[in-house]
């Protein structure tokens, strides 16, 4: 009779692995928008097109400084996987692991730059956290301006986990 090797029995709460936006990749793409909107905005105030015109002008140019901000917001906290679920450093839960029903980090698959994306067996509220992660119904996609490094090695250990959970259910 063989005896399984004993598990050691881990903190649930134990970060297992985070990703957080590179500081390069973050700073150009705040400002890369921040330009875009001050741009957008000068050239409604300085040259004199049609009122229709300059009021698009405007809005596209505050939306841009606005999408600049949620972008300064949301790649401020980092992603952090722990055992029992994949979450946002400042404590919004973006998945659970026993939720995960699939993920997909192949070439052509529609996921945020050096991430992978995820779906779950349940659908939940959509956020979206620009550069970092987002979650549209069941679909979920982390990454963005984060290093492929640390989404793959993340993607890595959740992979683990679910065909470690599958052979599990399968007992």
């Amino acid at each position: 009779m063989t005896s399984e090797p004993a598990t050691p029995k881990t903190d649930p709460h134990e970060i297992l692995a985070t990703a957080q936006a590179a500081s390069g990749r973050r700073y150009l793409g705040i400002g890369m928008l921040g330009l875009l909107g001050l741009m957008l905005i000068y050239i409604a105030v300085s040259q004199a097109p049609a009122l229709q015109w300059r009021l698009f002008l405007v809005a596209l140019g505050a939306l841009a400084l606005w999408m600049a901000d949620r972008m300064r917001r949301g790649t401020a906290t980092r992603i952090e996987l722990t055992e029992t679920e994949l979450r946002d450093s400042d404590g919004t839960v973006i998945a659970l692991i026993a939720d995960i029903d699939g993920m997909d980090r192949g070439f052509f698959a529609f996921k945020p730059s050096n991430g992978f994306l995820l779906r779950t067996k349940n659908s939940a509220p959509n956020v979206w956290r620009p550069g970092l992660w987002w979650r549209m119904g069941r679909r979920i996609g982390i990454g963005g301006v984060t290093p492929a490094n640390q989404t793959k090695f993340m993607s890595e250990i959740i992979a683990a986990m679910m065909a470690q959970r599958d052979m599990n259910a399968e007992k």
